[in-house]
């Protein structure tokens, strides 16, 4: 009777530290909070440095690329549904499908760095670099992080496919794979923030 009380009030504490488990577990959640602060800080200032430099600001995205950036905003968004199916194919208990959802979503973001290389390629052609003035400093310094993340995001979800197909995560086993799509789904957030502020306003 005791074990079996025993039992149930181990069952219990599990099923309770559970139900308080965010998706994906808490570090990722950390670090997702203090990205997003990190990419609100520099925001704000590339705002308030606008501001004070509107003449500059202006004529700064009057050089930049609009349809590379919007076909980038497209494909984030494309990759987010993608590893959003993945991770749902893996919880049906269809492993090979998930491979092939994630493996769309490892291709946007390979095609997203891509063009972003090609619109930072042609800002060298026109002399336009890091320092060149205020708008192009944050313009390089918060787009460059933001792909740095994508490309981390890349690698993840490299690892996730090859885990998959291994079939070390399934339908039981996917806490991994469920983290990896949240600073997956991190990245499209960024980009959803940082694509109007710079390019748009």
């Amino acid at each position: 009777m005791e074990h079996s009380f025993h039992d149930m009030k181990t069952s219990y504490q599990t099923t309770t530290s559970e139900a308080w488990e965010p998706p994906g577990g808490v570090l990722v959640w950390l670090l997702v909070f203090l990205e997003v602060i990190t990419f609100g800080a520099g925001i704000i200032t590339f705002l308030a440095q606008g501001r004070d430099h509107a003449a500059e600001f202006a004529a700064g995205r009057e050089l930049l690329n609009q349809p590379l950036a919007f076909a980038n905003t497209l494909l984030l968004l494309t990759g987010g549904w993608c590893m959003a199916n993945g991770l749902g194919s893996l919880r049906s208990g269809k492993p090979n499908k998930s491979i092939r959802w994630v493996t769309a979503a490892i291709l946007t973001g390979l095609v997203f760095t891509m063009l972003k290389g090609i619109e930072y390629a042609e800002k060298a052609q026109h002399g336009i670099g890091f320092g060149r003035d205020v708008f192009f400093t944050f313009y390089y310094a918060l787009t460059g992080f933001h792909v740095v993340h994508v490309l981390a995001a890349v690698v993840l979800l490299a690892f996730m496919a090859r885990g998959i197909s291994r079939r070390n995560y399934h339908r039981e086993e996917h806490l991994d794979v469920e983290s990896s799509g949240i600073f997956w789904h991190m990245c499209d957030l960024i980009w959803l923030l940082v694509y109007p502020v710079i390019y748009l306003l």
